[in-house]
């Protein structure tokens, strides 16, 4: 592994720290987080499989942050986290077979529209209503787990958003759906992470100092939100996936 410039660490330092920072609330840290991996020079081909071993640092610390809280559903997440797991080594898999950008326009589309909902219901979110789930819900919550599992490590763009829309439609508040978004993605990230580095896709010397990093901007990120609560969670969530629908159309017209 090759030793980084000063200036090259403290690149990757500092948006590592504020990709995780947002991540670990919300999601949409890579809209930070890879392009300035790409500002480095490091080729394309290792840029998404670098992205998500750093990933994978930050999001397991603001998963035993949120974890320690007591927000986490354990009940909940120890049927879904399996799921989640597979569908992300499903994903990757297949990435190497199919150009993911083909399903950007749906990615767009489901985004629109998780911002506009989330916009109009001014009171979604702000009370946890969440009691428990029939065994018609869960089946349908364990289909949404491998779902988001298998876009994670396929395509990734907007998986927190979506994630954690999922468990505001559950009945949890913002704080607890965050808490249990960054669970499943946690999952997603593991099992991406170990496929990449077996395809030989990252480069451990750039991912090892961001990933070092996005390990106290998560914790900080998670921190923050436990802190402040749903009042802090609900804008920023709004926020972001703004931010990632004007990503996601700019590339989609460029």
């Amino acid at each position: 592994m090759d030793f980084l410039p000063p200036e090259m660490l403290a690149f990757l330092i500092f948006f590592g720290f504020m990709a995780s920072f947002i991540d670990s609330i919300v999601g949409g840290g890579g809209l930070i987080s890879i392009p300035a991996l790409m500002a480095t020079g490091i080729s394309p081909v290792l840029d998404l499989g670098t992205n998500k071993c750093a990933a994978v640092m930050g999001a397991t610390a603001s998963f035993a942050a949120f974890l320690r809280s007591g927000k986490i559903d354990g009940w909940l997440i120890r049927r879904l986290f399996p799921l989640s797991l597979i569908g992300s080594a499903i994903g990757v898999i297949v990435v190497r077979q199919v150009p993911p950008d083909i399903l950007r326009p749906l990615v767009v589309a489901m985004l629109i529209l998780v911002l506009i909902y989330s916009i109009v219901k001014k009171d979604w979110g702000t009370v946890s209503t969440y009691h428990g789930l029939t065994r018609r819900m869960l089946v349908l919550s364990m289909f949404v787990a491998l779902g988001m599992g298998f876009y994670d490590g396929f395509f990734g763009p907007g998986t927190g958003s979506f994630l954690l829309f999922a468990f505001l439609s559950l009945g949890f508040d913002f704080l607890g759906a965050a808490a249990n978004a960054r669970a499943l993605n946690f999952a997603s990230n593991v099992a991406g992470t170990a496929f990449f580095v077996y395809f030989g896709l990252v480069d451990f010397s750039y991912a090892i100092p961001m990933g070092l990093s996005m390990i106290v901007g998560a914790w900080c990120g998670a921190r923050m939100a436990l802190r402040h609560g749903t009042g802090f969670v609900r804008p920023l969530f709004i926020i972001m996936t703004t931010v990632l629908v004007g990503k996601q159309l700019f590339d989609l017209f460029r």
